[in-house]
């Protein structure tokens, strides 16, 4: 055999196995990644509320964002439509994905306009408006244990995570890299503002890709219960 063929064949076989190689060394790796933050437990269930199509809608054993739009839902609109192209778009092919909108009794007829509007272009089968006495909604709001209030209407622009086994999902540092360089204060996020672009697309987005992340890695057996960003907190409260 001349060297011209042996010089082939050893770049051939190197072009084979360099690549096998480097997966091996990568296979025994234990894949890491941050999981997303439980901010509290014990999220109330939506038990005894009616829905627009007739189903029995409820958080448990869902992946849920979680909305208010009070008594006037058509002046969510914008808040709406974001969720829509932003969040329901992008995970509506998700087995147990949905979100749900909390509605006063009495506001049937409105929150249809408001779903016929968004279901111009798609249908809308993972969105739920489901309608109960003032009270009860009050109590899920106040189940979330979350720092923003209801408005008078019953109304915020926030919405919230609401994992399968009812926590509140988000993240206990949301602290930017430049703040973090700077050692700022931590603070927290337990909502996201659906009139804000940026906050649905770059965060929330993001938190509910980590959020199935998990329970896919859940699945296979190899999750890691490591709370997301939680060795970067500094000066944070026990």
């Amino acid at each position: 055999m001349n060297a011209k063929l042996i010089k082939r064949y050893a770049v051939l076989i190197i072009l084979f196995f360099l690549p096998v190689t480097f997966l091996l060394f990568l296979y025994p790796a234990k894949h890491n990644y941050n999981t997303l933050d439980i901010l509290s437990h014990n999220v109330a269930d939506i038990n005894g509320f009616s829905s627009d199509t007739g189903d029995n809608i409820i958080l448990d054993n869902h992946l849920t964002v979680v909305g208010f739009f009070g008594t006037s839902p058509l002046v969510k609109q914008t808040a709406a439509s974001n969720l829509k192209e932003l969040i329901y778009d992008n995970f509506k092919g998700f087995k147990t994905f949905q979100i749900v909108i909390l509605l006063p009794i009495g506001t049937e007829a409105v929150a249809k306009e408001m779903k016929d509007e968004l279901m111009k272009y798609d249908e809308l089968k993972y969105w739920h408006f489901v309608f109960g006495p003032p009270n009860a909604i009050k109590a899920i709001h106040k189940s979330l244990n979350v720092p923003d209030q209801l408005d008078v209407t019953l109304a915020t622009d926030n919405v919230y995570i609401v994992d399968k086994e009812l926590n509140v999902r988000g993240r206990l540092d949301d602290r930017t890299d430049n703040e973090l360089a700077k050692q700022s204060a931590v603070y927290s996020k337990s909502s996201y503002d659906a009139i804000k672009v940026a906050d649905l697309k770059n965060k929330m987005s993001e938190d509910v890709r980590i959020l199935f992340t998990e329970y896919r890695q859940k699945r296979k057996g190899n999750f890691d219960s490591t709370s997301r960003r939680a060795n970067d907190l500094k000066g944070a409260n026990e």
